[in-house]
This record gives C-alpha cells, structure tokens and sequence, in this order.
C-alpha cells in the first residue's frame, strides 16, 4: 500500500492513510507494518498525535519534533481539532441531518469491539448529514465532537444503519466487500508553530 505525503513542513507531516494499513505498530512481526513506522523510516522526528482506525482511510497527521507533538496534541485534547468523514451505509436514510448523543465505551469481554451504555459509557457526538442516497446506501457527512473508538462505527449502528464492509461490527454480507467504506477527508486544526488555521484535505476515493 502507497502512502501519499499531502502536507508536509519543519513542523508537521500529513498523510492520506489507505485502508488497512495499521496507524501505529501492533503485536507481533507481521502488525509492523504502519504509518507510524513508514514515517520514521523518512523522519526521525516523526511523532503520532491522533489515529486512524486500520480499516478507514483518509487524512492522518503527524508532529515532527516534540514541541509540535505537545502542541497538536493539546489541541485534540481541547477539542480544537475538526474532523469530517465520509460514510457509506447500508439502507436508506429519509431525515436529511441529525446529532447522535450516544455514550460508549469498551467491551473488556470481546476486545476490540466497543458498546452503547447510557450508565457507565463515555459521552460521544456526532452530527451527520445525507449527501445522497445510492442504490439502497446513503452516503454521509459524519463530523464527530468526540474522539472515541469505533464512534462513528458504532452510531451508524445506533441509528441502525450499519458502515458498508465494516466487518468487525457486520455479518457475512460485510465480508464480501473490498474495504470498509469510511474516510477522513479533512482535517482542520491551528499550526503548532504559527497558530495560523490550517485545512487539510484528502478526497473520497469510493
């Protein structure tokens, strides 16, 4: 899998992630493979600051140097950050916007998976748009407020829309396809060294 540099300055590096590469290394020789590692492979100073999950493609960014990592991490901490993906669903989505409040958190008995639970769960937001219907699909807009893992995987599933070729929260039918169909396709956040705004895109490709 090719890994396309979309930004890159003294301060920061952005890649456009494919899906199924790792963001960071996992365990045993054959998770080595990552963002991460390709990166300090170019940089040494290559430092991670948010993830992507393996399976959804799109824009990841990383720190050079330990400044700018503290710095962009603190804006992700501080919900400074905004992210915008884009989803393809199964089924047919009538209202044309809407807020998911839903809290999660994870499943200790069946890791990596994570659950709705309105009494222990963490609070997590997403706003979501239709930007069309597809043969059946909706494809949408997802802007999470929340950071949470698999959170835009598990409100599509609360809305009772499951991602296509998400096959880790699918049935047999997900196993057909090629990918799962989510990506980051921007990424706005301040310059760690500047302050200055900066947006960073990576197209849809599905």
């Amino acid at each position: 899998m090719s890994l396309e540099i979309i930004y890159q300055d003294e301060y920061l590096i952005a890649v456009n992630k494919p899906g199924g590469l790792l963001s960071v290394p996992g365990l045993g020789e054959a998770n080595q493979d990552s963002v991460a590692t390709r990166m300090l492979a170019i940089n040494p100073e290559a430092k991670i600051v948010h993830r992507l999950d393996c399976h959804t493609s799109g824009v990841m960014l990383l720190a050079l140097g330990l400044a700018s990592q503290q710095e962009l991490s603190r804006q992700f901490h501080d919900r400074k950050v905004s992210k915008q993906y884009q989803a393809v669903v199964r089924g047919i989505i009538n209202e044309p916007q809407g807020t998911i409040d839903i809290p999660m958190r994870g499943d200790p008995d069946n890791r990596p998976c994570q659950v709705i639970d309105y009494k222990q769960g963490k609070t997590a937001t997403t706003h979501w748009y239709v930007i069309n219907i597809e043969e059946g699909r909706t494809r949408l807009s997802l802007i999470p407020v929340t950071g949470r893992t698999h959170q835009l995987r598990i409100h599509c599933i609360a809305m009772g829309h499951i991602i296509v070729g998400d096959t880790l929260y699918g049935d047999a039918l997900e196993m057909q396809e090629d990918r799962m169909l989510l990506h980051a396709e921007r990424l706005d956040f301040f310059h760690p060294a500047t302050g200055r705004p900066m947006s960073l895109i990576a197209p849809c490709d599905f």
